[in-house]
C-alpha cells in the first residue's frame, strides 16, 4: 500500500505524503476482510440484531438499488457543481483557489446538511427498509442525528484516523447512535474502504485527541484485530456509535464516494458537557496519547 508520484500534487512535502505512508501500512491490515454478508436490508432477521449488538457491526451486500446509487451520485456532484444549492461543503484548500468542478471534487472532503436540499438523498435516508432496519435494531423509532457525503478523492484522498462516531459533539447521546456508511463507488482495499475493530464498542467511550483529527489515539488502536469492509456499490455497513473505525488514505487512482447517515432512537436525548467529558476526553482521567 505505497503511494506513487501522482499523489505527490496531494501533500504539501515529502514529509506528508512519507506520513501517509506510514498511516496506511501500519495503522490498518489489508488480509483481515469481512466475509459474513447479508444480501439486502429487508433480509435483516432477530438474530442479524444480537449479532449487530454483540459485534457492533452488520455488512448488506445491495442496500440501495443501482437507481438509487446513480441518483445519490448525480445529487452530490449537482451540489459541488453549484446546480443543487443549500447544502454545506467542507473543503481541504481554500475555495478560491478552486477553478473547475475536478478541483472542486478532489478537494471537497464532506458534504453535509443536505437533507433539506437534496431530495435524491433525502430519499435515502428516509427508505422504508432504512427505516425499518434502525426500528429492528432499536426496538423503536428512530430519528436522523447527522447527514453527510464522505468523500475521498484518488491519488491522495485523506485518512480518517480511528474513532468513534459518538465522540462528535452532534452525535453525542445517551443512548447507543447507529450509523449506515452507504459506498456509491466500490470501496476498496485500496482506494480507503471502511476498516472496524470488532466488540470495541463493549469499551464504551474512550478519549479522543487532536492530533491528525479528532481521533483515537494512534498507540491504542488495537490493529491486530482490524477487519477491513470492501463494499460494492449500494453496499452499506451498518455501525454502532461507540465502534473504532477509520478508512486508511486513497493511493489509487479511484474515487471512494460514501453517504453517510447516523441515527439516534426517538427516546434519545444528548449528553451533558460534563458527561461527554468523561466519557470521551482526558480532561477527567488525565490520560495521555
Amino acid at each position: 500500500m505505497t503511494a506513487d508520484d501522482k499523489t505527490l500534487y496531494a501533500y504539501k512535502n515529502e514529509e506528508e505524503l512519507s506520513l501517509a505512508n506510514r498511516i496506511a501500512t501500519e495503522l490498518y491490515r489489508y488480509d483481515q476482510i469481512e466475509q459474513n454478508r447479508i444480501a439486502s436490508l429487508a433480509d435483516v432477521t432477530e438474530e442479524h440484531v444480537k449479532q449487530f449488538w454483540s459485534q457492533g457491526y452488520l455488512v448488506v451486500e445491495e442496500a440501495i438499488s443501482p437507481e438509487e446509487v446513480e441518483q445519490a451520485l448525480d445529487a452530490i456532484m449537482d451540489i459541488l457543481s453549484g446546480v443543487s444549492t443549500g447544502s454545506k461543503i467542507q473543503f481541504v484548500k481554500p475555495r478560491s483557489e478552486l477553478h473547475t468542478l475536478e478541483e472542486v471534487e478532489y478537494a471537497a472532503r464532506k458534504i453535509h446538511g443536505y437533507l433539506e436540499h437534496e431530495l435524491r438523498l433525502r430519499a435515502i435516508a428516509h427508505h422504508p427498509s432504512v427505516l425499518q432496519t434502525m426500528r429492528k435494531l432499536f426496538g423503536e423509532e428512530a430519528k436522523v442525528a447527522q447527514d453527510q457525503a464522505i468523500l475521498k478523492p484518488p491519488t491522495g484522498g485523506a485518512e480518517k484516523p480511528w474513532h468513534q462516531d459518538m465522540a462528535y459533539g452532534p452525535l453525542a447521546y445517551d443512548k447507543a447512535v447507529i450509523g449506515m456508511w452507504f459506498a456509491l463507488d466500490p470501496a476498496e482495499l485500496d482506494n480507503g474502504c471502511m476498516h472496524v475493530i470488532p466488540y470495541s464498542h463493549r469499551e464504551g467511550g474512550s478519549p479522543h485527541y487532536a492530533e491528525r483529527d479528532w481521533q483515537l489515539c494512534d498507540r491504542s488502536v488495537l490493529v491486530e484485530r482490524d477487519v477491513a469492509v470492501p463494499l460494492k456499490p449500494g453496499g452499506v455497513l451498518i455501525f454502532h456509535g461507540l465502534l473504532h473505525h477509520g478508512t486508511p488514505p486513497n493511493f489509487s487512482t479511484k474515487r471512494r464516494r460514501s453517504i453517510q447517515l447516523h441515527y439516534a432512537p426517538e427516546s434519545a436525548s444528548k449528553l451533558t458537557p460534563k458527561e461527554y467529558k468523561r466519557m470521551f476526553t482526558s480532561e477527567m482521567t488525565n490520560a495521555e496519547c
